[in-house]
């Protein structure tokens, strides 16, 4: 009996099935006539919907859109994973990204800048002050990370190169590379080097007195004074020194009879080679730096200038500016502007020995070098 009673439900199923769908329809639509759009094969829609929305090939691809999504997001951010797990080498791998856009983008300028200065007869009054000293410095720049950058396109060159610049920096690798603390160190370290020739070239000029004493030279006496000011620790002034500028006009201050040692120590002194063609080199980056002066005076004078941009100016013509206040670089800096722009071709020794005549004993060089 039972059996025959369940055969029975089992056969009526599907029309229980269909009139309990329309008495909830019925019901909703009472609740609320704004669902009644007068079709009253809604609940087979409905239902062919859900048959739709649950089908295998939506779930399929609703799944697979899922994954993607998920699998994307972690792509996108997984430099963050890569970062958590291994710090160290993704702190490398940014400083060598970040460096190498950097240094992409001012050889993207320096091309520019060489393109206005070549048509303009290699005039570097048309450029600004960051313009002439990213066309000084950008070569030497280029010169010195290219053997890192050629050696890394290698195959699996790069798991060595990469390391060992970054353990000596100063050694392979730019500015662009470094960090801020990293800049001030090296140029410290830089300068440094520099300054112990001083002492030298200080003997050199020194040594050209007697010959001044031999030929009875009338600027003679004034610079045998500015001589005794530096060797009893102190400074002569702008205007001190430009009385004596026709001095370096001349033998034996002139560039041309300066002897092979005199121009040795200069080219250490202003951090260049002290191979073949010291005179040029010389000759050349009195020029550059000559103009950058021209640059300063043109966009207002050194009081115009942002902090960074002093201690950078500082550091080019020889003074260390670590710790030094604003007011003490400016003032440094517009003697030395001052006599920078009085100097032309045929004096041009006199500009290559103004770091020693105005920061010989300043007490910022003393404290490196002692």
């Amino acid at each position: 009996m039972s059996l025959t009673l369940l055969r029975s439900l089992c056969r009526q199923q599907p029309r229980i099935q269909h009139q309990t769908t329309l008495v909830y329809y019925r019901f909703c639509h009472q609740q609320d006539p704004k669902r009644n759009d007068g079709n009253v094969q809604q609940p087979e829609n409905a239902k062919e919907k859900l048959a739709v929305k649950y089908s295998r090939e939506n779930v399929k691809r609703n799944v697979q859109g899922y994954v993607f999504s998920r699998f994307f997001d972690y792509v996108k951010n997984y430099d963050k994973v890569l970062e958590k797990k291994f710090p160290s080498a993704m702190h490398v791998y940014r400083v060598f990204l970040v460096g190498v856009k950097e240094f992409f983008n001012d050889m993207k300028k320096l091309v520019k800048i060489t393109k206005i200065v070549y048509t303009h007869d290699n005039d570097l009054r048309c450029l600004t002050r960051k313009e002439i000293e990213l066309y000084y410095q950008m070569p030497r720049d280029m010169k010195k990370v290219a053997p890192v950058l050629l050696v890394s396109a290698l195959p699996f060159a790069n798991y060595v190169v990469f390391p060992l610049a970054y353990m000596y920096p100063r050694t392979f690798l730019t500015p662009h590379f470094w960090s801020i603390q990293q800049k001030v160190d090296f140029a410290q370290q830089d300068l440094k080097q520099r300054l112990h020739y001083n002492r030298r070239v200080f003997r050199c000029m020194q040594a050209k007195l007697d010959v001044l004493r031999r030929n009875n030279d009338p600027l003679c006496e004034q610079f045998g004074n500015i001589l005794g000011l530096l060797g009893s620790g102190l400074h002569p002034t702008s205007e001190e020194i430009l009385n004596i500028k026709d001095l370096f006009e001349r033998p034996p201050l002139h560039l041309n009879n300066l002897s092979s040692v005199h121009l040795k120590y200069l080219c250490k002194l202003h951090d260049l080679n002290a191979g073949l063609m010291r005179r040029y080199r010389l000759a050349e980056r009195s020029y550059i730096v000559h103009h950058m002066d021209l640059a300063i005076k043109r966009e207002g004078g050194v009081h115009n200038m942002p902090v960074e941009s002093l201690k950078h100016a500082c550091f080019v013509r020889g003074l260390n500016a670590t710790n030094l206040s604003t007011e003490s670089m400016i003032d440094w800096l517009n003697d030395w502007v001052k006599v920078s722009l009085i100097i032309n071709q045929d004096n041009i020794s006199l500009f290559l020995h103004l770091p020693v005549l105005l920061s010989y004993n300043h007490p910022n060089n003393w404290i490196l070098i002692h």
